[in-house]
């Protein structure tokens, strides 16, 4: 009830903060995989020159978007929110424009920018920037079921959708539906904003004021890279992005391998979406009650749990295991790696260091495809790479552990 409760208090912010995570959709591998035929028949690329030219497009966003993403930090959000709708129109456009392989590389480097890099970053920055500790985690957790929400409309519609036109017309109405609405309701939803951006600089100077010594210092970039503990903990946070997109990517050999059948996977995405929106809603509750650094070396226990499934499991009703496991770390990664970056360094400068750690995650989920498909080529077993990935999500699980031991020894006393 508290939730609801919570909702319906904060429910335009709240709403631009699902749209900016549901928009992505446009920029995520799933959806721009759902256009991968159509794309490699139209250019004459095989299987290998996609993967290729996806994994060029998604590393150049990745390195971009470190730079670019700390703009979020210095302009008005209203600003910033009708910037990345321009920009997330025109990658749509280019698309359906492209002619050559150079200008698909640039349509899907855009589309890998403006959704999955800086409307994911917008929808959960904005959120962990503008709520306190006891709000935080809640209002990342309803914002970040705009993901969930995306995975589950966008595919159905666009198979709808390639029955009645060409691929190219779908992002031509694609680009013309977010030039003409995404703007105007996602400013309809800030609606307010200036007020609320004052008093969030009022609580931080007061907080400051209050302690000399206070807990969260606004900590820049700069002093981040200084941290030891981040590239530590970015040593651990990386693997989900990596192991989850390289294993899905080479699903159909994965299916192949196992003598599953590639529909019925594709099928169970359905679960994972499901876990997915089940474990974003218990994390949020769980973060405001005992923080994210406490919990974060738990959240990858459920993916190193699907790793082994695939490593030892050959039945073909272990797919729902394994997305269940696997959209239960989904769910909860949203949420905790969101909030545990406010909690560690503060929210003044959080989208600049968001940008950066979203810029890495993004490179990691480039990487995973290529690496995956290297080991595969020369003949090492899918199931032998899952359990090394496991193994490197639960040794990421110890080192997390000791890196946040004080906020664990809290979450044990409470």
């Amino acid at each position: 009830m508290y939730y609801l409760y919570f909702l319906k208090q904060n429910l335009r912010f709240i709403g631009f903060g699902y749209l900016a995570a549901f928009l992505s959709t446009f920029g995520q591998t799933f959806y721009i995989a759902m256009y991968s035929g159509e794309l490699r028949a139209t250019f004459s690329l095989s299987h290998g020159d996609f993967g290729n030219i996806y994994a060029v497009a998604t590393l150049s966003s990745g390195f971009i978007l470190i730079w670019l993403g700390k703009i979020i930090d210095r302009v008005d959000l209203r600003f910033y929110a009708f910037c990345l709708c321009l920009g997330l129109a025109g990658a749509c456009l280019l698309m359906s424009l492209a002619q050559g392989v150079i200008t698909l590389i640039l349509a899907i480097f855009l589309l890998r920018l403006m959704g999955q890099g800086l409307l994911s970053q917008a929808a959960t920055v904005t959120m962990a920037r503008y709520f306190d500790d006891f709000s935080r985690g809640k209002a990342v957790s309803l914002a970040a079921l705009g993901f969930p929400s995306g995975q589950a409309v966008f595919p159905f519609a666009s198979v709808l959708v390639l029955t009645l036109i060409a691929w190219r017309e779908v992002w031509v109405i694609s680009a013309v539906l977010v030039l003409v609405i995404a703007p105007f309701l996602l400013l309809w939803l800030l609606k307010g904003h200036k007020q609320r951006h004052l008093k969030f600089l009022a609580r931080d100077m007061s907080e400051d004021k209050r302690s000399a010594s206070h807990v969260t210092k606004q900590w820049t970039r700069s002093d981040v890279l200084k941290d030891i503990r981040f590239f530590l903990s970015m040593t651990a946070l990386m693997s989900s992005a990596f192991i989850i997109t390289g294993l899905n990517f080479h699903q159909v050999h994965l299916t192949d391998v196992k003598g599953w059948d590639l529909g019925f996977y594709a099928s169970c995405f359905s679960i994972y979406a499901v876990c997915q929106v089940g474990m974003s809603i218990v994390t949020g509750v769980l973060v405001d009650r005992f923080g994210a650094l406490s919990l974060t070396p738990f959240y990858l226990l459920p993916m190193v749990c699907s790793t082994l499934v695939i490593a030892f499991c050959d039945a073909s009703w272990t797919i729902v295991l394994f997305m269940a496991l696997a959209g239960t770390t989904g769910g909860a990664t949203a949420t905790i790696i969101s909030t545990m970056w406010a909690e560690l360094y503060g929210v003044l400068h959080l989208g600049s260091i968001k940008a950066m750690v979203a810029g890495i995650q993004v490179i990691s989920s480039a990487l995973g495809p290529a690496v995956f498909g290297l080991l595969i080529d020369v003949n090492i077993k899918i199931e032998d790479i899952s359990l090394v990935c496991g193994v490197y999500a639960f040794l990421g699980c110890i080192l997390l552990a000791v890196l946040f031991r004080p906020n664990m020894l809290v979450f044990w006393k409470r």
